[in-house]
């Protein structure tokens, strides 16, 4: 053996269970279900301290002021506001609807790619409708896609705010790691929540 040579490292190897193979699809099934059945009005009770304590994290390791978990709705034309850190959140929370052919969020539904946009009142795809409800000015925003239970259900954003007609902030735009940041909080958020509903459905909770 030469000297200094490193050694392999162990590993794991776990293989599916035979047994558990004929069950899979009722599975599946029951998955796809528990899926479609968590919406904007009940995703919150869905969160435990884990979960909140991740994406929140998320969004103050990005320097954000506040951010926003958006699902799609059951008709697959808006997407719906259904967690918000901000103190407006009552105020838009479950009720707003963003129609996905206008925006900025919906674009990244749409393309189910990650986005930061260090420039938003000079972006014209920006939907200023929200905005306006809420009296403030989106600065800054980083979007990424959210998925859970094996598919894109929504995205996550978060923002840097201001007031409308306000002089411009020398921390308005959100530095380069921001954006991995965030998708690492989608990510680990979404994995939680495939293994919450999963030992909901086993009967392991």
């Amino acid at each position: 053996m030469l000297t200094g040579a490193k050694m392999p490292k162990p590993r794991l190897t776990l293989l599916p269970d035979e047994r558990f193979a004929p069950l899979l699809p009722s599975l599946q099934e029951r998955l796809s279900s528990a899926a479609d059945s968590i919406t904007a009005e009940n995703f919150d009770s869905m969160l435990d301290d884990t979960m909140r304590r991740v994406i929140q994290l998320a969004f103050r390791h990005a320097s954000a002021d506040e951010g926003t978990v958006w699902l799609i709705d059951k008709t697959k034309r808006y997407l719906l506001p259904a967690y918000n850190t901000g103190p407006s959140a009552q105020q838009f929370v479950a009720k707003f609807r963003q129609p996905l052919d206008r925006g900025l969020v919906s674009m990244v539904f749409g393309n189910e790619k990650p986005f930061t946009e260090n420039e938003v009142p000079k972006n014209t795809a920006q939907d200023k409708t929200l905005d306006k409800k809420l009296k403030v000015q989106t600065l800054a925003m980083i979007i990424v896609p959210f998925y859970f239970l094996e598919a894109c259900r929504g995205v996550i954003s978060c923002v840097k705010l201001g007031v409308p007609g306000a002089a411009r902030k020398d921390s308005q735009g959100f530095p380069e790691n921001a954006q991995p940041l965030l998708v690492h909080g989608a990510t680990t958020l979404g994995r939680l929540l495939d293994h919450h509903v999963l030992r909901i459905t086993l009967g392991l909770r």
